[in-house]
């Protein structure tokens, strides 16, 4: 086999269909580059790695400059990771912009992780790229990491990352929690991003009446995917058991008067300086969880 002529020929009818059939291009390209990826394995078991770099200089002239070596190094790394029973299913999922990001991720979980994230999310190229950079999977509880491997059932409060990014452009100093409110409130969808997926805004300071007295929620957010109301409660402090007690009563309050029969239990969620395990640990409501906070000085780091 000619295994260059395949390849250079593939190339150029990828390049023609790119200029023609706009809605299923992108596919298409994947495919493509799926199967060239095959044959530069091939090739390279036969020649050696020398021959990507022969082939890579010729298709620059006669193709296109993109078909560097780099590019076709990537190619056959994408094959050799989606060829496996596990991986070729989601092989055709993404966008390729998608796959450059995922492809130099050493850590299959972690890989597999922000490929799910993608699939499942819908999140665009851009947004997949700053989660990588800002370590999300790295961020995410050793529990969830755990149920994500053994494919086991997974809840809300499994993918609330600690700590939680919260961005802070103009490097205010927190001193109070309606400093660190505010901070919230700025960028509102950013910070419901860091949470996870599918959450919106309910309100802010949200008033309920409990017995002859109101109380204020810090944030009420819902959670669309797992239909379920979410209490969020700032603390500059560390974790204390009444901050417990008073995300619970909340938490309660909204199970009995706003919550329908449809919608699954409220979430809590103390967002506070410093986390105390022990205070969770022996906390009887295990739909609360606790993270730390850490600021994020520059707003370049928080872009979606």
């Amino acid at each position: 086999m000619n295994y260059y002529n395949e390849i250079k020929n593939k190339l150029i009818d990828n390049e023609a269909y790119l200029r023609v059939k706009d809605y299923s291009k992108e596919r298409h390209k994947v495919i493509t580059y799926f199967e060239i990826g095959k044959l530069l394995n091939e090739a390279g078991s036969k020649y050696g790695e020398k021959i990507i770099k022969e082939y890579s200089e010729k298709l620059v002239k006669e193709v296109n400059k993109k078909y560097n070596e780099r590019t076709l190094r990537r190619m056959r790394q994408f094959y050799r990771k989606f060829c496996n029973e596990k991986w070729s299913t989601l092989s055709t999922k993404l966008s390729w912009s998608h796959y450059t990001e995922l492809l130099p991720i050493k850590n299959e979980d972690e890989m597999l992780y922000y490929l799910n994230l993608c699939i499942d999310g819908n999140i665009d190229v851009r947004n997949l790229r700053q989660r990588i950079k800002n370590k999300e999977y790295n961020r995410l509880p050793i529990e969830t990491k755990n149920k994500l491997m053994r494919e086991e059932k997974v809840e809300i409060r499994d993918f609330v990352p600690n700590p939680i990014l919260i961005k802070n452009k103009n490097n205010i100093e927190i001193i109070t929690e309606k400093v660190l409110h505010n901070l919230i409130l700025e960028d509102i969808e950013v910070f419901m991003k860091e949470l996870g997926n599918s959450f919106s805004f309910i309100g802010s300071e949200y008033k309920i009446k409990i017995d002859d007295r109101y109380n204020y929620i810090d944030l009420l957010l819902y959670n669309i995917k797992y239909k379920c109301y979410v209490v969020v409660e700032l603390k500059i402090t560390e974790l204390k058991k009444e901050h417990t007690g008073q995300i619970m009563t909340y938490m309660n309050y909204i199970d009995k008067n706003i919550k329908t029969s449809q919608e699954n239990k409220t979430v809590g969620i103390i967002i506070c300086k410093q986390d105390n395990k022990y205070v969770i640990k022996y906390c009887s409501d295990d739909r609360i969880v606790a993270r730390e906070y850490e600021l994020v000085w520059y707003i370049t780091n928080m872009k979606y």
